[in-house]
């Protein structure tokens, strides 16, 4: 909880505001205007690709394509975290305001875990490590669980971009990338590529000697038959 009772990851935002102050001192240079249309474009760009993901999991949710939701996915999902990589390799984004202004109520995105628990069922739990660096502890995981958690931090920032409060999205895409939704969309990533490997690799030893003799004798000419 933030010092203006919003609810917020713990971040410390002095170090920004130091940033930022230095700047107003130092004056605006033509290094910092050109700054400020890469990251305008950057918004732009993770905005997008944002929205891509939430309209591709709301038609996953629904229903209405089974047979190609892996796929589906797990495109989605690369597009996202490529997104996600791009605001990890720049520099910590400074937000102009202290503590974040307040977006509202983000929307209900319960339908959404449903909808996808409903998809997944029987494929949506498996096991996950806490942390590979820090520790070996298995835990459960839940597709779904990690698919819903990435939409609803873009969410909170598109919110924010859609306000036209450029600074805060990309700080609030950055921030949550490196402390969840990037964790929780590799976690899925390494699910649904898992999933896309098993259906396409693993069959039963009767088709795969079916085969073999197919393909044996497909290779044998008529006149060599006799």
């Amino acid at each position: 909880m933030s010092d203006d009772g919003s609810d917020r990851p713990p971040h410390d935002r002095r170090v920004a505001e130091r940033r930022t102050a230095d700047r107003r001192r130092d004056g605006v240079t033509a290094e910092d205007a050109a700054e400020v249309l890469e990251l305008r474009q950057l918004a732009d760009e993770t905005a997008g690709e944002a929205q891509s993901y939430l309209d591709v999991l709301t038609e996953v949710a629904s229903g209405s394509s089974p047979d190609t939701a892996i796929p589906v996915l797990l495109l989605a999902v690369s597009q996202i975290l490529l997104a996600g990589a791009r605001l990890g390799a720049i520099r910590d984004v400074v937000p102009s305001n202290r503590f974040e202004p307040d977006t509202g109520l983000d929307p209900d995105i319960d339908p959404l875990r449903a909808g996808l628990a409903n998809l997944l069922e029987g494929v949506d739990v498996y096991a996950d490590i806490v942390d590979p660096l820090t520790t070996a502890q298995m835990v459960r995981g839940s597709l779904s669980d990690d698919l819903v958690h990435v939409a609803a931090d873009l969410v909170h920032g598109l919110r924010h971009y859609r306000l036209a409060r450029i600074d805060e999205a990309l700080w609030w895409w950055q921030f949550s990338y490196l402390s969840t939704w990037g964790v929780r969309g590799a976690s899925a990533l390494r699910v649904l590529q898992s999933m896309l490997g098993h259906l396409r690799l693993d069959v039963d030893a009767e088709t795969v000697a079916d085969a073999e003799f197919d393909a044996l004798h497909a290779g044998i000419r008529p006149d060599a038959a006799g």
